[in-house]
């Protein structure tokens, strides 16, 4: 890199603007492709969906292949395969072992070599996934065997997801301007539960035509699909900087991610057992659930999102946490499908604004060239608890019942409030 090169003025990191400075690409073959790889991006306005919607695109392709396996692996494993609500949990779950792992590093990853380069690995072996969730179609006699290639199908999904995540968003901020941190998070939420949405039907579509076959081909060929549209797209400057360590990122942003684990538990359990929930029940229309989870979702964080900024991230993300906990209060209580669809549009509505609100206030004060490894350390709280809630929900489901299961996760959202209310309190302390 070259020393001389201006860098962003970083002491304020909501108004440094590195997008529009001069700095090196990714790499040398970047810069071969794009002379001025910043030029065009910079010409727009600040903030608009021409620079936004391309980077975050990404994700949205991302999370359809997440969703397409969500509503079919559960019952896959416990219908067809045999194993009982803790390992078909588990099916899901595994996805987040391999999140929790390697956020942190994607972070650094896309803050080190850029975002395009991490986005284009992360599709490379969310594609490696596909094949894996292919192959295992052909073990379904050996359950046991079948099963493990679904757990690897789902670590390398995880892997995957990682990169692509973070690459993703710090990309939209790259090329919409630091200022734009709240529009492009939120975006990025539109398109990661617009994904999981569209996903789950198609998921259950594809497995009605041609069983875990059809699942693996459409994953493999979308995201290698992805990867032609990404090379297309224009790098954006990495600037140069010492990375900082890991663990002191986490102490700046640990405590903010505590309060989001425990709101992620939500939809955790949602999505890994309402397909299961439904069926214990005698109801159809358990996709339809997550859709309805993925539309409020989406709504909400296309109307609600501004009021971040103008109320704050602490009160709004109280707020979407209390309308969280009274969906899984519904969820726990239904005895009929119109309440149960009630109770998901409800979590999905409270969930919507979480991560926004706390990512703002949790990113305040980190300077824009570290945002991304704080980022991915303040998003790896979702990979455990999702990871967590697979393996403990389907426990208590097992030895008390899915209402017990809801009323756990609502116990738990009021614990993010307390910690949230606390978060809000320390900062209104005098520095």
């Amino acid at each position: 890199m070259n020393d001389c090169t201006p860098q962003a003025d970083l002491s304020d990191p909501e108004t440094a603007a590195p997008v529009s400075i001069p700095e090196p690409p990714e790499s040398p073959a970047s810069s071969a492709q794009n002379a001025n790889p910043s030029s065009s991006i910079a010409n727009l306005p600040s903030g608009t969906p021409a620079q936004i919607v391309p980077a975050i695109s990404f994700n949205f392709l991302c999370y359809l292949t997440i969703g397409v396996p969500l509503a079919v692996l559960p019952i896959y494993a416990h219908l067809q395969l045999g194993f009982g609500t803790i390992l078909a949990g588990l099916v899901i779950s595994t996805q987040y072992v391999a999140t929790i792992f390697s956020r942190p590093r994607a972070g650094r990853m896309t803050d080190v070599f850029g975002p395009k380069r991490t986005v284009i690995y992360g599709l490379l072996i969310s594609a490696l996934s596909g094949v894996i969730t292919l192959a295992s179609a052909y073990l379904a006699h050996w359950p046991h065997l079948c099963f493990a290639f679904l757990l690897l199908g789902r670590l390398s999904l995880g892997l995957g997801e990682s990169l692509i995540s973070i690459g993703s968003i710090m990309w939209g901020i790259a090329r919409a301007g630091s200022h734009n941190v709240v529009k492009v998070i939120s975006w990025n939420g539109v398109g990661t539960y617009g994904g999981l949405a569209l996903g789950a039907p198609l998921g259950i579509l594809l497995a009605q035509h041609g069983g875990l076959v059809s699942v693996g081909l459409f994953t493999a060929a979308l995201c290698l699909s992805a990867i032609l549209l990404a090379r297309r797209l224009q790098s954006v400057p990495v600037l140069p900087h010492e990375p900082a360590p890991i663990a002191h990122i986490f102490r700046k942003v640990g405590l903010y991610g505590s309060a989001l684990a425990l709101g992620s538990i939500g939809f955790g359990v949602l999505a890994t057992f309402v397909t299961l929930f439904y069926a214990s029940r005698h109801w159809e229309g358990a996709a339809l659930a997550l859709s309805v989870y993925g539309f409020c979702f989406i709504v909400t964080r296309l109307i609600f999102s501004p009021f971040i900024l103008l109320r704050g991230g602490f009160q709004m993300a109280m707020a979407s946490f209390a309308v969280e906990f009274v969906g899984l209060l519904f969820l726990g209580f239904a005895h009929s499908r119109p309440i149960a669809f009630l109770g998901a549009a409800l979590i999905g509505s409270g969930f919507s604004l979480v991560y926004p609100a706390l990512a703002v206030e949790a990113v305040r004060s980190i300077p824009i060239h570290m945002r991304g490894s704080a980022l991915g350390t303040y998003g790896v709280s979702v990979d455990v608890s999702l990871f967590l809630t697979g393996p403990i929900a389907g426990a208590i489901i097992s030895r008390y019942s899915y209402s017990a299961a809801f009323f756990s996760v609502a116990a738990a959202v009021l614990l993010a409030i307390v910690i949230t209310a606390f978060l809000d309190s320390r900062s209104r302390l005098p520095a």
